[in-house]
């Protein structure tokens, strides 16, 4: 959901920015210092024992939060190679800084990386990237799989759904012109179109979204303690992998349903040489009319439309086994929505002719083929209105945002599903949905928020996402609160956002209605998060209240959650320059919160209102506890923000203890852009 870009002020304070170099300089030093790992077993070069991580930590270090998943993920820099270690880096538009823990391995034709497995796997996950081609487009390599030395196996990577370029809604082409040169970029300072001389661009401009991901099956199990290894064969056309970690399976059998319509009955082609989507039709309408369920069993189907879903149960046999596939279809004319394209996707009839219900999807994979950004194009995984419904066990991925949801609608459940490598959100509750739940889910590599509620015109309202587990979205937040009533955040874990966004975002923009009742933001785990952002040339923090166009004065309650690493600020609370004096943020009351490591502040204040704090404790401190500017206008009765300490607040850096007496109730600490100390990795507590 960032838009930052469009016409956002360059500064804040209505001081000059640092010179360019100056800041990127910095930058560069920070992603070098900033990097890190809990772990201690880590050895490049050599064999090692298995390192299982949780978004690259320990994971004794996010007990309770995020999904249960049914995979053990290895980083690959703690894994056995005779490749280089990349990283660490939280620089935007890097490789390393795209990786999950911020460190990969890269590759050379005839290198490797070896991983041992820690349990029992026939099947596994490779995270990787490799390079585009020249003019854009993509490529494709091998990459060979061996278990102990044994028979091989080969996967065929591809770059076809990476590789983004330029500014919002970003272009696939490497050597293209500005998108918006009216547009100020931190790059020159300057707003091109309106620069004599003209800047210089060096292309390609702002490279991002490096990674896919990609499954295989081994064809039997292994045991732990069995050796994986990834090797780039001599003759591969790219000339680097960047192998970012290594998911290990033990996958099921695949489910059976015998009572039931099964698509293969009314035509469907389970090896996908033609298109399906007709017999999925004629499937669904049989089940209806008999009051059964329809059944997918394994194969490979190619739809390229969306197929619709009223009052229907579909069951695949597993989505390791059951894989709905699709082109992306440009359509003869814009549809009514404004797509431009359709393509593979799973959607309840539109909310305007009264949505759909009792709607239930399970076991499937959906593998789309979009690779650009159009915001008008319904081109999601799963998408429309469906009330009194679940959406459990999908694997999506290469749509444009795996689950949209457009209400009102009320009753939704999502679970244990995976969404990878879409080109925007993960997931997105739009306009009018309630009493909804989204837990246990794993998403990784969004190309915007990995879930997000957005109350544009009609609030979401009763709403929990619980037990998710984001991981790197390449631009804005893991978790995004955009306006709403009564909703809830909770138990979560969140880690390496890498531009424009935070861990957790709680939102008035976009124009969503107000923040109304009470949100909860309980029991998370943020790591690493807290991103540079390129256009106010400041660092944002690992949860970001944002009151760009409505005051954020709901009861909040931040409570439990644990900030780990945080690049610069654990809390931020802000404003936009060109409505520093409008809104507000009142309301929020922090409260049991374990602060491990800022590369600068605790807080970081820049907008008018007040909070309250409570047993915050916090350790590792970069700069001054509190950076408090209010709204820039630095009254002589403090700031315009103040901080209310009830107690137990603990803590601190080299400056002192976090919250100190003196800073409190609104002295005015402001530090625009505070030098950056890095931390040290999260420890237990």
């Amino acid at each position: 959901m960032s838009r930052i870009g469009t016409g956002v002020a360059a500064r804040w304070s209505g001081r000059p920015p640092r010179r360019l170099a100056a800041v990127m300089a910095a930058a560069l030093g920070l992603s070098v210092a900033l990097g890190g790992t809990a772990l201690a077993d880590r050895n490049a070069n050599g064999a090692s024992t298995p390192a299982v991580t949780r978004a690259g930590l320990d994971p004794s270090l996010v007990a309770g939060r995020g999904a249960s998943v049914d995979f053990a993920e290895q980083e690959a820099e703690n894994a056995a190679t005779n490749g280089a270690v990349i990283g660490p880096d939280r620089t935007a538009y890097t490789l390393p800084s795209e990786a999950s823990g911020r460190r990969a391995v890269k590759l050379t034709p005839g290198q490797h990386v070896e991983f041992t497995l820690p349990g029992a796997a026939n099947a596994i996950t490779v995270r990787y990237s490799i390079p585009d081609a020249p003019n854009g487009g993509g490529i494709t390599a091998p990459l060979n799989v061996t278990v102990n030395g044994g028979a091989r196996k080969s996967m065929t990577l591809t770059s076809q759904y990476a590789w983004l370029y330029n500014q919002y809604p970003f272009s696939n082409d490497p050597n293209a012109d500005l998108l918006h040169p009216d547009w100020w970029i931190t790059e020159c300072a300057c707003v091109p179109a309106a620069t004599t001389p003209t800047p210089a661009i060096t292309k390609p401009f702002r490279p991002s979204h490096f990674y896919d991901e990609q499954r295989l099956l081994l064809g039997r199990t292994y045991r732990a303690g069995d050796r994986v290894r990834l090797t780039v064969p001599a003759g591969s056309n790219a000339a680097w992998t960047v192998i970012d970690l290594l998911d290990s399976h033990l996958v099921g059998a695949p489910h059976v349903r015998l009572v039931a319509a099964n698509v293969l009955a009314f035509g469907a082609d389970p090896l996908g040489r033609r298109d399906s989507a007709d017999a999925f039709d004629r499937a669904i309408a049989f089940a209806k009319g008999k009051r059964l369920k329809v059944y997918i069993p394994p194969g490979t189907y190619q739809v390229n439309r969306h197929i619709i879903v009223d009052d229907v149960t579909i069951e695949g046999a597993g989505n390791w086994y059951t894989i709905i596939k699709g082109r992306e279809v440009t359509l003869p004319a814009p549809a009514p929505d404004g797509s431009v394209h359709t393509g593979v996707g799973f959607y309840g009839k539109d909310a305007s002719t009264g949505g759909s219900d009792d709607v239930h999807l399970s076991g499937f994979a959906i593998e789309g083929d979009v690779r650009e950004r159009i915001d008008t194009d319904q081109v999601n995984g799963v998408g429309g209105a469906m009330s009194n419904s679940t959406i459990s066990g999908l694997h999506i991925r290469h749509t444009k945002v795996g689950l949209w949801f457009d209400g009102p609608m009320t009753n939704l459940k999502i679970t244990n599903n995976v969404v990878v490598d879409q080109i925007a959100d993960g997931l997105n509750f739009h306009t009018g949905v309630t009493n909804s739940v989204v837990s246990n889910n794993f998403i990784r590599n969004s190309g915007d928020d990995g879930l997000a509620m957005w109350s544009e015109k009609t609030s979401n309202a009763g709403n929990t996402f619980d037990h998710n587990t984001v991981q790197t979205p390449v631009l804005a937040n893991g978790i995004a609160v955009y306006g709403g009533t009564d909703n809830t955040v909770s138990n979560n874990l969140v880690a390496d956002p890498i531009r424009e966004g935070s861990a957790i975002q709680v939102g008035s923009r976009f124009g969503a209605e107000a923040f109304a009742g009470h949100l909860w933001v309980r029991d998370n785990t943020t790591v690493r998060a807290g991103t540079y952002e390129l256009n106010w040339n400041i660092g944002l923090g690992a949860i970001w209240f944002y009151a760009l166009e409505k005051n954020i004065d709901a009861d909040i309650q931040v409570v439990g959650n644990h900030f780990l690493d945080n690049t610069y600020n654990a809390i931020m609370l802000v404003s936009d320059w060109p409505v520093k004096d409008l809104y507000s943020i009142t309301n929020v009351h922090f409260k049991d919160i374990r602060v491990d490591g800022t590369g600068t502040s605790v807080v970081s204040a820049r907008v008018k209102g007040s909070a309250s704090f409570e047993n915050v404790d916090a350790r590792n401190v970069g700069a001054v506890g509190v950076n408090n500017c209010g709204a820039f206008n630095f009254p002589s009765t403090g700031s315009e923000f103040s901080l209310t300490d009830l107690g137990g607040n603990d803590g601190g850096g080299t400056t002192g203890p976090w919250l100190a007496p003196w800073e409190l109730p609104n002295t005015i600490t402001c530090d625009d852009r505070p030098p950056v100390v890095a931390p040290p990795a999260p420890s237990p507590w």
